[in-house]
C-alpha cells in the first residue's frame, strides 16, 4: 500500500468532504472512523432528511453564528452554498427549498447525502477505515504526525485533518474525542455547552399537565434571577407606574418570537432550542427563569381592554369558559388553578385585581429553569477549539504544522436551518484542499 500522506480523523460531513477533496488533488488519504460506518450523525440530521444548507444571504449566514461568524468568511468565499449544491447535483442529489430557506434533498432521504459523500471519497481513492477510534496524536521533530488508535496501532502521515464533530449524539460517534485530541497537542478548548436543546423546568407539574401543547406566535424571554453581566435586549412592553403591570428589574438573556412546545420535563420547540445555548451559559452565573407571553400582539393595556369588552358581552361566563377563548383546551384547567381567581366567579364579578392577575398570567407566565438536557442530547455542541489558534483561510492549526481542523470541533455553532452543516462542508473542503497543498510545499505529494 502507498504511504499515507493525509489522515482524516472522523467521517462526518466535514471529514468525508475533506478526505475526498484532498484525494481529488492527488494525495494518498486514509479516513479513520470511530463507528462501523461513516456519516452516522448525518443520517439523523433534519429528522432523517438532512437539511444541508440554507438560502440565506452571506451576511445573514454569518450572523447566524454570532460574533464567531466572521471566522467563516474565507471558507465561505472558497466553497459556499452554490458550490455545495452543485457538488451534490453532479452526484445525483437534487435539492429543494423549504420554509425558512432550508434546503433538503428532493428524496427527503439523508442516506442519499451520505452515499454521495462516501462515493466522492472512495472514488478518489480514499481508504475508509471503520471501527478505528483515535486516542492520541503527536507531531515528531521530523514533521511527521503520529496517530494512535485505541487498538494500539500507530499510523503516520505528513498531515492530519481533525473532523471528529462535537459531543452531541455520542451514539453516532460524535463523542467529544476531538476536543481531547486537540487539547493534547496544545490547543485551547473553549467551554462546551449544549446548543439547540430543550430546557428542563425546576418544577414540572405545569409542563406535565400541558405535555404536547404547541404554542404558536408567542414570545419566550429568558432572564437572570440575580444580577449578572449579560447584555440586555429591548422588548416592547406596556409597563408603567400605576398600571399594575410594573416591569420586573431582571436582566434579559434572550427573547424570541415563534413556536414552543411543552414536554414532560419542560419546554422544547423551535424558539426554545434557539435560546438554549444562551440559557446554558447564563446558568453558570445565576439562576434563570423564562417568561411566556401568550398574547405578544397585545400590550397589557390592550389585553385588559379586550377582556373588559368580552366580559361586558358575556357577563355570566365563568373563569374556565373565559380561558377557553384565550388558550388551548389542555391549558385551561391548569391555568385556572394557578390564577388565584375562584373558578365559579363570573365575568361580571371580576375585580380590577382579578383582571390584572389574568393579564399578568397571560403576558408573563414564568417558570424557573433547572438545566438544559445534557450535551449528549443536543443537536449541536457550542464551544470547542479556540478560533484564534486556527487559520481561517486554510483551517490550519497555528500551533501544529500539518494539523488541520474543520467542522463542529471548532468553536462555531449557529441556529437551526442548515447553517451548521454548511459550515462543516465549507471548512472541510478548505481543510482538505489546504492539506493537499501542504504536501506540495513540503515536497511529499509524490513520495
Amino acid at each position: 500500500m502507498d504511504q499515507i500522506q493525509i489522515i482524516v480523523i472522523g467521517g462526518g460531513a466535514a471529514g468525508l468532504i475533506a478526505a475526498g477533496r484532498a484525494a481529488e488533488l492527488g494525495a494518498s488519504v486514509t479516513l479513520l472512523e470511530r463507528m462501523d460506518a461513516p456519516g452516522k450523525k448525518l443520517l439523523i440530521t433534519g429528522k432523517g432528511r438532512c437539511n444541508i444548507t440554507n438560502t440565506a444571504l452571506l451576511k445573514e449566514f454569518l450572523s447566524a453564528f454570532g460574533p464567531n461568524g466572521r471566522f467563516l468568511h474565507g471558507a465561505f468565499h472558497r466553497f459556499f452554498r452554490d458550490e455545495l449544491l452543485d457538488f451534490f447535483r453532479r452526484r445525483g442529489v437534487e435539492t429543494e427549498n423549504e420554509r425558512g430557506g432550508r434546503v433538503f434533498p428532493v428524496s427527503d432521504n439523508a442516506a442519499d447525502v451520505v452515499n454521495a459523500l462516501v462515493s466522492y471519497a472512495k472514488g478518489n481513492g480514499v481508504e475508509i477505515r471503520p471501527n478505528s477510534r483515535v486516542v492520541g496524536i503527536e507531531r515528531g521533530c521530523d514533521g511527521i504526525i503520529s496517530v494512535q488508535l485505541e487498538s494500539c496501532e500507530i499510523l503516520s502521515a505528513k498531515a492530519v485533518i481533525l473532523t471528529t464533530g462535537g459531543a452531541s449524539y455520542p451514539a453516532t460517534g460524535s463523542a467529544g474525542d476531538g476536543f481531547k485530541l486537540a487539547r493534547g497537542v496544545g490547543h485551547k478548548i473553549n467551554p462546551l455547552y449544549p446548543a439547540l436543546v430543550p430546557l428542563v423546568l425546576k418544577e414540572t407539574s405545569f409542563a406535565i399537565a400541558c405535555q404536547g401543547v404547541a404554542l404558536k406566535n408567542i414570545r419566550l424571554t429568558a432572564f437572570a434571577c440575580d444580577k449578572v453581566s449579560i447584555p440586555e435586549v429591548t422588548i416592547e412592553h406596556d409597563y408603567g407606574r400605576g398600571t399594575g403591570y410594573e416591569k420586573p428589574a431582571k436582566p434579559i438573556i434572550e427573547s424570541r418570537f415563534g413556536e414552543m412546545l411543552f414536554t414532560h420535563f419542560g419546554i422544547g420547540g423551535p424558539i426554545t432550542l434557539l435560546m438554549s445555548q444562551a440559557v446554558a451559559r447564563a446558568l453558570d452565573a445565576s439562576p434563570v427563569s423564562i417568561s411566556i407571553d401568550l398574547k405578544p400582539a397585545l400590550s397589557n393595556k390592550e389585553l385588559d381592554t379586550r377582556l373588559q369588552r368580552e366580559f361586558a358581552a358575556s357577563p355570566k361566563r365563568q373563569l374556565p369558559a373565559i380561558l377557553r377563548e384565550l388558550l388551548p383546551e389542555k391549558m385551561v384547567e391548569v391555568m385556572a388553578g394557578i390564577s388565584g381567581i375562584p373558578l365559579g366567579r363570573t365575568a361580571s364579578n371580576f375585580t380590577i385585581e382579578n383582571r390584572r392577575s389574568l393579564v399578568r398570567l397571560l403576558k408573563n407566565l414564568t417558570f424557573e429553569i433547572k438545566c438544559t438536557l445534557p450535551l449528549g442530547a443536543a443537536m449541536v455542541t457550542a464551544g470547542g477549539v479556540e478560533l484564534t489558534e486556527v487559520d481561517p483561510k486554510t483551517m490550519a492549526s497555528k500551533l501544529v504544522p500539518g494539523l488541520y481542523l474543520a467542522g463542529e470541533v471548532l468553536d462555531l455553532d449557529a441556529d437551526t436551518g442548515g447553517y451548521n452543516l454548511q459550515a462543516a462542508f465549507s471548512t472541510g473542503w478548505v481543510a482538505g484542499e489546504a492539506a493537499a497543498n501542504f504536501l506540495e510545499t513540503t515536497g511529499t505529494r509524490e513520495s
